[in-house]
């Protein structure tokens, strides 16, 4: 019974640390959720964004930074705006190629995103 619930446990925090969230990039501002900007360095960022192409790995309850890009507005928890200038956006994110990376960076910006 208790190495049931050991391997449960384990279970679901192996599949917390591996997911990510549904965006879908919209056209027009009206339609976002969350206004992005995207900056040049790490240290300026808001939220630091790993791209996965795995949608199996999207879990609308999880907020780290991982994001997958969905193709319909239906399928996505978050729906994102890219500005064009910093003062325009609720978010600012920058882009890593290492999942390892990912992660907030200013927390009171967390809620934009549940």
């Amino acid at each position: 019974m208790r190495v049931s619930i050991i391997i449960a446990l384990l279970s679901i925090i192996y599949v917390q640390t591996a997911s990510a969230q549904k965006v879908y990039s919209t056209d027009r501002q009206y339609q976002a959720d969350v206004k992005v900007f995207v900056v040049d360095h790490e240290y300026q960022a808001d939220l630091i964004v790993y791209k996965t192409d795995k949608d199996y790995r999207a879990k609308k309850s999880e907020n780290k930074g991982i994001w997958f890009f969905t193709t319909k507005e239906y399928q996505a928890d978050k729906k994102v705006f890219f500005v064009d200038h910093e003062y325009q956006a609720d978010l600012k994110v920058y882009f890593t190629d290492k999942e390892y990376r990912a992660g907030w960076k200013k927390n009171d910006k967390k809620p934009l995103m549940y």
